[in-house]
Parts: structure tokens; C-alpha cells; sequence
């Protein structure tokens, strides 16, 4: 009898596996759901913008401690520099946090779950929600370039629920974040 049962959940497994039941929830543990957000966070490079550098003797390089916590409260950025006509239209800080173009200016954002100045408050459906729409909180103001959010909007539900779980990780860092800043002449 022991046998019978054995065969028939090995047979009723393999088939359901065959036709996807056993996918119906890809993250089987939180674990497994925060290593496929850590990838999909370092694939698609979000520290390149979204992490503080210093600057060394072999130019800029991340710094660990305020890993993914946006353009550094209180750095000091003259304005930015008018473009003349041409194939030349966007300008980025030297630590590649804060960027200008026809859009005015834009700030790195604070991604950490630090409750008053990054991710903290946020839930996983404001999360989602704010890049399948392309706005602060999934509701306010548009997230500005060169935040690709129109590229990460195609990611699936289950990878953007990942990467929210990764953020949720990371050390949280007090780092509050200018406000976007309008184009040059701009009402």
C-alpha cells in the first residue's frame, strides 16, 4: 500500500510539474524570492545610479555604506550646465546621482526600507505599482529620467515582488532626497 502511494504521488507530481501546477508559486521561500530580487537588482545595475560614490585614485567607486541610498543628502551641485543645440542633451553628476536635461533635474532616489527617507513606508503594491505606471508612489509626480521604469514596467509581477524584497534587505540609510528641479525657464 505504502508503494501504491509513493508511485501515485510521484506520478500526480511529474504531471502536474509537466503542465506548470508546480510553478503556480515560483518563490516556494522568502529566501529564494529576496536571491531572485538581489539578481534582478545587480542585473539590471540599479547601484550605478542609486549608489553613492567616492572618489579614489582609480576615479568613482560605490561606497558600501550607502549602498543604493540615492544622490547624498546635502552634496552640493552647482546648477546645471546649459547644453547647446545639438546631439548633446543630458548631463549626469560626477557620481552619476543626480542628472539634467530637457526635463530639469532629477535625484537618484533613496531605495533602502529607511522609513522617513527611502523605500520604508512604501508597500509591495505602491512598489509595483510605481513602476508599471511611471509615478512617484504609483500616483504623484512622474518618475524622471533616466529612471527606465518604462523598461522595468515589463518585468513580471513575480520579479518586481522579488526586487521589493530584496530592498526590504539592504541596510536602511537616512538620506532624504532633493526634489526634482524644473527645466531652466521653466514657469
Amino acid at each position: 500500500m505504502r508503494g501504491r502511494r509513493a508511485g501515485l504521488a510521484l506520478v500526480l507530481g511529474l504531471t502536474g510539474a509537466a503542465f506548470g501546477v508546480g510553478r503556480a508559486t515560483p518563490f516556494a521561500t522568502s529566501s529564494a524570492r529576496v536571491e531572485r530580487g538581489r539578481y534582478l537588482v545587480a542585473a539590471m545595475g540599479c547601484g550605478g545610479c542609486h549608489t553613492p560614490k567616492t572618489l579614489g585614485a582609480t576615479g568613482p567607486k560605490s561606497d558600501p555604506a550607502r549602498f543604493l541610498a540615492g544622490h547624498p543628502e546635502g552634496s552640493a551641485l552647482d546648477s546645471a550646465p546649459v547644453l547647446p543645440q545639438g546631439t548633446w542633451t543630458v548631463v549626469s553628476s560626477w557620481d552619476s546621482t543626480a542628472f539634467a536635461g530637457p526635463w530639469g533635474v532629477s535625484y537618484a532616489a533613496n531605495l533602502t526600507p529607511d522609513e522617513n527617507t527611502g523605500l520604508g513606508s512604501w508597500s509591495e503594491e505602491t512598489f509595483v505599482r510605481a513602476l508599471r505606471t511611471g509615478r512617484h508612489m504609483g500616483a504623484s509626480r512622474p518618475i524622471l529620467p533616466p529612471m527606465p521604469w518604462g523598461a522595468f514596467r515589463n518585468l513580471s509581477d513575480d520579479d518586481l515582488a522579488a526586487m521589493y524584497a530584496y530592498l526590504r534587505t539592504v541596510p536602511p540609510v537616512r538620506n532624504r532626497i532633493p526634489e526634482p528641479l524644473p527645466p531652466a525657464g521653466a514657469p
